[in-house]
């Protein structure tokens, strides 16, 4: 049966997005009540009643609470803080913004989307860099973050070329326009002297502090969506970014085979010890297609299904075998920017994403006039 010490960790994990922290630390959370049957009842205060973003925390409770073990249901009731309330959340948001452990330029609104693996070979950084696109190709500006710093490919994916420029000490992403919308990518392919043979050897901490500079020490300016194509694994980096990236969602991706769906279930056991939220499952590599219409299951069958149920989350879609999406992998031009059944399922999870699994985040003015009171009071200091 989960706690109510589970259930507040998991709450960790819901962040007022004007505020830049946690219900938990922010004084949100009213009063957790767990039953004998699992079903937890979360109660919340707003900083105003009939708060316009509380459909969006809402959504966040019902995902993060709902992903903890043994939790049967989830209700969320909302209320209204006093005086007092207030003024705690006035202190700590005062406090947060004149001292944070971790400071970066990724927007409040920006949905952060981590897709992670259990192990390497079946095509994570493919699925990032094709859903990346099909985001762009519906109008959206999509940050993309190398973070397997050892095996970086996004770069040659995506036809990316030349090298990340400094702006007062921060990096730059290298920008690209994909159709109506446009990509901004950071890769260590991008660094000067990283060459796409040579081989990286740091170890576990080295690595950890090079994406938390990817995260730090980087202009990313507007941003709908990041996505950030995560090492294989349940290493220092996954551990590490979970820690950084509390709001942050995760995408599984497996192929279909029973051995591969195991695996997989170890990264979505990290995400989850961790308070993120997973968010999907998308089966890589599940059947090719001849021209005369018969498919071959080439790496077995049914291990995306089996992985969503085992898990409880949505089967976001099914990529097939298709020549065009190693092909444009090569060459720079991701299948997700032609025509085929791979670049339809591209398209499809795209849409599940925006639509219903992590929509764009309207800031609307739940907590937004006590920002300039923020800024004001910690203006002097900076001075």
């Amino acid at each position: 049966m989960p706690t109510t010490e589970d259930v507040r960790g998991a709450l960790l994990g819901v962040i007022d997005p004007e505020l830049g922290d946690n219900v938990v630390d922010l004084g949100m959370v009213r009063d957790v009540a767990v039953g004998t049957d699992g079903f937890v009842t979360v109660t919340i205060a707003l900083t105003v009643a009939g708060c316009p973003l509380q459909k969006q925390l809402r959504a966040d409770i019902d995902g993060k609470v709902g992903a903890v073990p043994g939790v049967s249901g989830v209700a969320v009731r909302m209320g209204e803080m006093d005086a007092g309330e207030k003024a705690a959340l006035m202190a700590r948001a005062r406090a947060k913004a004149q001292d944070r452990g971790i400071i970066t330029d990724i927007p409040a609104t920006t949905r952060i989307l981590a897709v992670a693996s259990g192990k390497g070979g079946v095509g994570k950084s493919s699925v990032t860099a094709n859903l990346a696109v099909s985001l762009a190709l519906r109008g959206l500006t999509v940050g993309v973050l190398d973070a397997d710093i050892w095996g970086f490919s996004l770069p040659r994916m995506l036809g990316v070329e030349g090298q990340v420029v400094g702006e007062d000490r921060k990096m730059v992403p290298i920008q690209q326009p994909v159709g109506e919308g446009r990509l901004k990518v950071l890769s260590m392919g991008l660094i000067g002297g990283a060459a796409e043979d040579q081989a990286i050897m740091w170890r576990g901490l080295i690595l950890n502090r090079a994406v938390q500079h990817f995260l730090e020490d980087v202009r990313w300016g507007e941003l709908d969506y990041l996505l950030i194509d995560m090492p294989p694994g349940t290493g220092d980096v996954q551990m590490g970014l979970a820690r950084m990236l509390p709001r942050a969602d995760m995408v599984i991706v497996t192929t279909p085979a029973l051995a591969a769906q195991k695996v997989a279930a170890r990264a979505a056991d990290m995400a989850r010890r961790g308070y993120l939220r997973v968010a999907g499952v998308v089966e890589n590599m599940t059947a090719f297609r001849c021209d005369h219409g018969e498919e071959y299951p080439l790496f077995g069958s049914g291990g995306g299904e089996r992985l969503a149920n085992e898990l409880g989350v949505p089967l976001l879609g099914q990529v097939p075998i298709e020549p065009a999406v190693a092909r444009g992998g090569d060459e720079g031009r991701p299948a997700a920017l032609g025509a085929g059944p791979a670049a339809g399922a591209f398209h499809d999870i795209a849409a599940r994403i925006v639509l219903e699994v992590a929509p764009l985040v309207e800031l609307t003015g739940c907590t937004a006039r006590m920002l300039d009171n923020i800024e004001r009071a910690v203006a002097p200091k900076a001075r």
